[in-house]
């Protein structure tokens, strides 16, 4: 029995698909690997969102091949796709695959083992691609669950590479949707959360959206939480939210993906919105979901922002109060409109714009943590830590920890409700509202 072994970089999309490829092999007789060194094959699935995740992935497949000369290596994922010249150049792997036809990779690598052949088999995208059918249904952390729904972009900002590595928005079927989350119900899971490339583009190929998808979830057996993954702010309507707000089991939570805050600098990245607009949209939602919680990615050092236009976005992050921001730095992309624009920021400014983006978070995010403070929330507990604290997560997705006043018992996948007592740096501290376990 052939032992395979997984290293996944980037979103929760790429780990979902990486459980997807585990099951996969698991169905046709390989064994999980303990420890990727004592696998005979390892698939290393990547991701491109920036230059550092690319190194990231070249240095772990040149790291394997060394400790695993006589391993299998496969590669796939967007760095392949998005960068194919430079990957068929990788002789350290042995199977190279984009972000297509991943059912597949069994079959190669079985192949592989057994005639040890190269292959680089990375598909083109065409308009007329349909959504490849994986599926998940057993997870290591069996309180949450996330499910892709979507995938491929059709945006285009002028710094991004996902378009080139995920093809155009391309949807789950609501068969299919409903099976899989029936499956992982009926494991035990109480929380569903929906994940994609571009999650709020959900469901146009066959006059759906995404408030559907939340309603088919809610609607079966054993749904408990439904969470959205990353949202493009354009696509949020008013008739969209206020069909998730009649959904008991929907969690406020919107991560929704700003990127900057300063008018001239979303136009650059040609975003679909602008600060206003989204600012806007953040207010009626709360008047939706007076309860919610807002999450974001901010890019600090795009071309020619200057800096009165980095001021304007820092502002902007401390004016709409978010719970928490995810700031990075910009990353020349090969093959983007970003690329080739004048004015590129030197790497020591972005540094010092990264430092202060990421005060200004930090700012927000001790205010929000700081309001929670005497308000009874149901949390659904995922671990316990050690002897001293039960870890689970608000609707809002504010961690909060309860001391363990009972070691050897514990409350993984209870929902209770907790009262918030005080905060910290990333988290909060409460109570049972009742002590009966």
């Amino acid at each position: 029995m052939y032992k395979i072994a997984f290293v996944t970089f980037g979103c929760k999309v790429n780990q979902y698909e990486t459980e997807c490829m585990r099951a996969l092999f698991l169905e046709n007789g390989f064994a999980a690997a303990e420890k990727a060194l004592s696998a005979d094959a390892v698939v290393i699935n990547s991701c491109t969102v920036t230059a550092s995740g690319d190194s990231r992935t070249l240095t772990a497949l040149r790291k394997l091949r060394k400790v695993l000369p006589d391993a299998v290596i496969a590669l796939t994922g967007c760095y392949p796709q998005a960068n194919r010249e430079e990957a068929e150049k990788l002789t350290e792997a042995d199977i190279i695959i984009g972000t297509k036809d991943r059912s597949s990779i069994v079959g190669l690598v079985k192949a592989c083992l057994e005639k040890r052949s190269r292959v680089v088999n990375i598909s083109d995208y065409s308009a007329d691609d349909v959504f490849e059918p994986l599926r998940c249904t057993k997870f290591d952390n069996n309180t949450r669950a996330f499910v892709k729904i979507q995938d491929g972009c059709n945006q285009f900002c002028s710094y991004c590479m996902i378009p080139f590595a995920r093809g155009r928005c391309r949807s789950k079927p609501m068969d299919l949707l409903y099976d899989e989350v029936k499956a992982i119900a009926a494991g035990g899971v109480k929380e569903i959360v929906l994940s994609g490339i571009n999650l709020a583009f959900y469901g146009r190929e066959f006059d759906r959206d995404l408030a559907d998808a939340v309603e088919l979830c809610a609607n079966t057996k054993g749904v408990e939480r439904i969470r959205l993954g990353s949202l493009e702010p354009e696509m949020m309507s008013g008739a969209l939210l206020r069909r998730l707000a009649a959904v008991p089991q929907f969690c406020p939570q919107f991560h929704l993906s700003l990127q900057s805050g300063c008018e001239k600098t979303l136009r650059n990245m040609n975003r679909k919105y602008t600060a206003a607009e989204y600012l806007a949209l953040t207010e009626h939602i709360r008047g939706i979901f007076p309860e919610c919680s807002f999450t974001t990615d901010v890019m600090v050092g795009f071309p020619q922002e200057t800096e009165e236009d980095h001021r304007e976005s820092v502002d902007f992050v401390k004016k709409t109060g978010f719970s928490k921001v995810h700031v990075f730095r910009y990353s020349r992309r090969k093959g983007t409109k970003a690329d080739k624009m004048d004015g590129q920021i030197a790497d020591s400014v972005k540094s010092q714009r990264w430092q202060e983006m990421t005060a200004a978070a930090e700012e927000t995010r001790e205010g929000y943590l700081r309001s929670l403070v005497g308000r009874t929330v149901p949390v659904l507990f995922e671990r316990e830590n050690s002897t001293e604290f039960h870890h689970g997560y608000a609707p809002d997705y504010t961690l909060v920890k309860i001391y363990r006043k009972f070691p050897e018992k514990s409350l993984r996948n209870q929902i209770r409700s907790v009262i918030i007592e005080e905060y910290g740096h990333d988290c909060c501290f409460g109570s049972l509202v009742t002590d009966a376990y």
